[in-house]
């Protein structure tokens, strides 16, 4: 959705309609939105070359078409006010340039993201694993699995939204919460990290799939909280 609005922003001439909704929409949430469209998909297509860690200097981001009205501060403050923390900003160690990276979320390769890997060794399992998604997509999750899609790695959170300590990893309007068995998917030896605002990131199966087999339960949320059968 993110990367449909923002191609349309760059096209102009894109319709009555959004042209209202985008210019009433509040700046730092078009910022936030710009910004993750560029850090985590459009990078290579508005001519930019991010760092293998994902960095890339502000002052190239400011010369994106989607933020050519904001200024160094602007991002400074975006960055410090996501309540979902979803960028990283830092002094490059020799040009001392400022950068700012996507914190997850990336279909661009990124190599070298600070993620932590979760593991029994290192006694950092959560006690709990979501993924947040919605009604129509459960026919096809309830027999395929929870896939990567166009992204690297499939998200979960390490709770429900609006519980303590989840700021990321689960949208606040999902309609399902499904629990995953981390321990035993570990155990397979599918991999798991931390992202640097504690999402927690899986690339899934050799086929980029995390299957069915792990799904612990599946939490209706909205109309009514409900528990919904794995079969």
């Amino acid at each position: 959705m993110e990367r449909a609005e923002l191609r349309g922003q760059a096209g102009q001439g894109t319709g009555r309609r959004r042209h209202r909704g985008h210019a009433s929409q509040d700046p730092d949430i078009r910022l936030s939105k710009a910004l993750s469209y560029i850090l985590r998909h459009g990078a290579a297509e508005l001519g930019l070359v991010i760092g293998k860690d994902g960095f890339l200097d502000v002052e190239e981001v400011l010369r994106c078409p989607q933020c050519r009205h904001y200024t160094e501060k602007d991002i400074q403050r975006v960055v410090e006010t996501n309540n979902k923390q979803r960028f990283t900003l830092r002094r490059h160690p020799e040009t001392g340039m400022l950068q700012i990276r996507a914190n997850q979320g990336h279909s661009l390769q990124v190599e070298e993201l600070e993620l932590i890997p979760i593991t029994e060794a290192a006694g950092n399992i959560p006690e709990q694993a979501v993924h947040g998604t919605y009604r129509r997509h459960w026919h096809s999750i309830k027999g395929e699995g929870l896939r990567c899609m166009s992204r690297r790695h499939i998200h979960l959170a390490p709770g429900l939204p609006g519980q303590g300590g989840v700021p990321s990893g689960i949208r606040s309007d999902c309609e399902l919460a499904i629990f995953i068995e981390l321990g035993k998917a570990i155990k397979d030896g599918i991999p798991f990290y931390f992202s640097t605002n504690r999402v927690i990131l899986t690339p899934g199966n050799e086929d980029g799939v995390l299957p069915p087999k792990y799904f612990q339960r599946v939490l209706q949320l909205k109309p009514s909280r409900c528990v919904l059968p794995l079969d």
